[in-house]
């Protein structure tokens, strides 16, 4: 099948374009921290990557019996991530890089996140990006997060793009099958390396095993427009 020729390209934010998994990792065990979690480690945030973080909170709310209404720990989370978001958040370089290619080919383009709109503002506003992504689209503004397809295709319906039509960037397995799910081809960069031979990363069109040392904006633009 021949790829369209003005493809619309939506990505995932955290761990796709800028590396924000710290931030998240560190606002969690802050939180849990306030509720007397203190063995919380980045191993069993990296279980979560690719989760919208409602889901997140839900899980380890049981988990660690936290009687506290999950609204509240959303809002605590939050906070915190926000403090940490709008002053050390990196952007990968060639992400960075394939942006301002597809933007200048005039590419429409969208960020399609787990992330709560604040939160997603924030990175987007203190990493320069926001001029790049007029349409963005947060899991909280649809029925269900992740592996769904539903954030994939509301930003593919703001975009007046059909599904077919779309490439997805992504990170986690998670955001890979609900690439799959919305029919839409994907573009997957593992972030965590010991997920690259995940199931859901078998069935992507374009697989950088290497994660983002491996991935490359011209060769991922090429592949777009003449692979």
């Amino acid at each position: 099948m021949s790829h369209p020729r003005t493809p619309a390209v939506l990505f995932d934010l955290d761990g796709t374009l800028v590396d924000s998994e710290p931030n998240y990792y560190e606002a969690g065990r802050r939180l849990l921290a306030e509720y007397g979690v203190a063995d919380f480690g980045w191993e069993r945030h990296t279980d979560f990557i690719g989760i919208g973080t409602r889901e997140t909170l839900t899980e380890l709310r049981s988990e660690y019996r936290i009687t506290a209404p999950v609204d509240e720990l959303l809002t605590g989370k939050n906070r915190h991530y926000l403090e940490l978001a709008r002053t050390s958040t990196a952007v990968f370089p060639q992400m960075r890089a394939f942006v301002e290619l597809l933007y200048t080919r005039g590419v429409p383009m969208a960020v399609a996140s787990g992330s709560s709109p604040a939160m997603i503002a924030a990175v987007l506003e203190g990493t320069g990006l926001d001029r790049f992504f007029p349409t963005v689209v947060s899991a909280e503004e649809v029925p269900l997060g992740k592996p769904a397809p539903d954030v994939f295709l509301e930003a593919a319906r703001r975009l007046g793009a059909a599904p077919g039509d779309c490439v997805v960037l992504e990170d986690a397995p998670p955001g890979a099958a609900a690439a799959r799910a919305a029919g839409m081809r994907c573009i997957a960069v593992p972030y965590v390396a010991a997920t690259a031979d995940d199931p859901a990363f078998a069935a992507v069109d374009l697989l950088y095993p290497g994660g983002q040392e491996d991935f490359s904006a011209r060769a991922a633009y090429d592949w777009l427009f003449d692979g």
